[in-house]
């Protein structure tokens, strides 16, 4: 059954009545609402004609006309009462609707099949589309195979009527189901009807046809039909204009009730989509998990997997673990990598500290992203491998893949099962992943994340020379510690030390309300300390909450810039306090290439490869 048709939409304030436009898809100027609108939202309605019907139920009379954006920008932020409406992909839209009795605004998305009651035409098409398929000779393996194939035996069953054309629709007489398909068909669309055992000439009777037996739609109807069984059939159902917004992070389902996801611009909303009880949710799940070839049972209730477009999705399935009902939890992928420069603009670091971490990371350092969850860490990470030389190997090992690597020469593995301890039977680990790494001659290694046993093959790379990059749960240097020597991933106190750098990044709480990432500190470790038992680390960089800066509070006390890099790039001794200067010029390239406006992460990564390649990097050693 169609996830349309199960899962309708609550929508925050009571429809407005059509006085007129019933009709103006097709003459746009004899509308009125439409003649009211702003030139990108004329635009937008010509194109999408499912938008200009959504602001025909919307009262604009009581609310006004929603502001129309092509893009949002961060200080949209500061709007208490939000009405906005922007565009998606794939011709979706959302909107963006305050309600004044909560802190959170209404997430709104508007899809072509939002104002049409189209279960009958959907419950026919399917019954239409049962025969063809199985007639069907090709076994389409791709979902762009499956959305081609499902759209042209689409066209086979439907009759798209013009907006002038008047036909004479006779109920296509079917044949009575007697056969072994006909039973099949019935059998497979028994919850398509509310009596729950519909048979298919009592389907196809609810809708006309023509004497050929074509289900009759216009041209809206054939859109709202044609999206809800690709987007029910092959794609993700309710959820892909949630993955379809490039401004949502976090979608999340509690159980029964909304769904909530978190904005970039507009942080917690509540969508006017969810489920109301268990059993459609559970049917959901399941469905989901099994689109994701990994499917979910009683036995194995808690799924660990990747959608199609890379987001990272967890599903606790049945009441008997989780009380309201099954629950996900989606992190999106990032459609474009964030640039360092962009994490500058954020005033998540500053040109200082990024330069530091770019000579560090450009001469082999090892370094752990650290900190809680949602920090941001996977982000900042990706953006710290534009610093790393466009001529090295890099080979990226994660669970499920989010890391965007720009250099060409990039192996990139990911974990098969489980993904904890060892593997068994079919299951590639991490831990196997990261040994078979070592063989492959990376310059630099990037873990997702290090949370059990590969945490000592980790290590055991740092030993033999491989810079190891990886994101780390602790939200300070003695609580990485403490975790590194502890279960599961027990590294002995003596090995903690080939770990060079640790940056303590955190989601934290500004004066006016915003939550906002900043890198806490930098931090140097300098070595164990066996009398004491205790481990020497440096701050080198600690951000300020109060004037929302950060210090260099390290210079001139760099165990790694005077006494490893500076070394190894053959810095007399008594010239060593040079290696700062470098820091320094390299801040202002930074800042320069942020004032030319390269911020794209790839455009940026392209530049700071011709900077290097014009020799600007070099450092005087005389």
């Amino acid at each position: 059954m169609s996830d349309a048709l199960a899962i309708p939409l609550t929508l925050p304030f009571k429809k407005a009545e059509k006085t007129d436009g019933d009709n103006c898809s097709g003459d746009l100027e004899s509308c009125a609402l439409y003649r009211m609108l702003p030139v990108n939202a004329k635009e937008y309605c010509k194109n999408s004609p499912h938008l200009l019907e959504y602001l025909h139920i919307f009262p604009v009379d009581e609310f006004g006309i929603p502001l129309f954006f092509s893009e949002l920008k961060r200080d949209l932020k500061s709007m208490k009462e939000p009405n906005l409406i922007y565009p998606a992909k794939d011709g979706l839209f959302v909107h963006i609707f305050y309600d004044p009795n909560d802190v959170r605004a209404y997430y709104i998305p508007i899809e072509p099949s939002f104002l049409h009651n189209i279960s009958d035409l959907m419950a026919a098409v399917e019954v239409k589309l049962v025969d063809l398929l199985d007639a069907l000779e090709e076994d389409p393996v791709s979902d762009e195979d499956r959305t081609r194939v499902l759209q042209e035996l689409m066209r086979k069953v439907v009759y798209i009527k013009k907006p002038e054309e008047v036909i004479d629709a006779a109920t296509f007489k079917v044949k009575e189901s007697k056969g072994i398909k006909d039973k099949v068909t019935d059998f497979l669309n028994k919850d398509l009807s509310a009596k729950g055992s519909p048979h298919r000439d009592k389907i196809l009777a609810k809708v006309p046809q023509t004497p050929d037996g074509k289900i009759i739609v216009t041209t809206l109807e054939y859109g709202a039909v044609e999206y809800l069984m690709v987007r029910d059939k092959i794609d993700v159902g309710i959820l892909k204009p949630f993955i379809n917004d490039p401004y949502i992070e976090d979608i999340s389902c509690n159980g029964c009730g909304p769904i909530f996801v978190e904005h970039k611009i507009f942080k917690g909303l509540k969508a006017v989509v969810g489920f109301s009880d268990t059993a459609p949710l559970d049917n959901y799940v399941i469905k989901l998990a099994e689109r994701i070839r990994r499917p979910i049972t009683y036995r194995n209730p808690i799924v660990d997997a990747t959608l199609p477009d890379g987001s990272r999705i967890n599903i606790v399935y049945s009441t008997d673990i989780s009380r309201h009902g099954s629950n996900f939890t989606i992190r999106k992928a990032m459609d474009d990598p964030i640039s360092i420069l962009k994490l500058i603009e954020f005033k998540t670091c500053d040109y200082m500290c990024a330069a530091y971490i770019w000579i560090c990371i450009e001469n082999s350092m090892s370094l752990f992203m650290s900190g809680e969850t949602a920090s941001g860490k996977t982000t900042s990470l990706n953006a710290f491998t534009g610093f790393i030389p466009p001529e090295n190997k890099i080979v990226t090992i994660e669970d499920t893949p989010e890391l965007l690597v720009p250099h060409r020469n990039w192996t990139r593995e990911v974990s098969k099962g489980k993904g904890k301890g060892e593997g068994e039977g079919g299951d590639v680990t991490m831990f196997d992943l990261l040994r078979a790494a070592l063989r492959q001659r990376p310059n630099q290694i990037l873990v997702g994340e290090i949370r059990g046993v590969e945490g000592s093959v980790a290590f055991g790379a740092m030993q033999t020379g491989h810079p190891v990059l990886s994101t780390f749960h602790a939200s300070s240097v003695e609580k990485l510690i403490q975790r590194l020597c502890g279960d599961p991933i027990n590294i002995p106190k003596t090995y903690v030390d080939n770990l060079n750098l640790v940056v303590i990044q955190s989601a934290v709480k500004r004066p006016n309300g915003d939550t906002v990432r900043r890198m806490l500190s930098i931090n140097e470790l300098v070595g164990f300390n066996p009398e004491t038992g205790g481990f020497s680390f440096v701050e080198m960089f600690h951000w300020d909450p109060v004037t929302d800066t950060h210090e260099f509070c390290g210079k001139g006390s760099s165990f790694l810039l005077e006494n490893k890099i500076a070394t190894m790039l053959g810095i007399p001794e008594h010239k060593k306090a040079n290696i700062y200067m470098e820091v320094e010029k390299r801040a202002k390239i930074l800042e320069r290439l942020h004032k030319a406006g390269y911020t794209n992460f790839a455009d940026l990564f392209a530049m700071m490869t011709r900077v290097k390649k014009q020799g600007l990097l070099k450092i005087d050693i005389t």
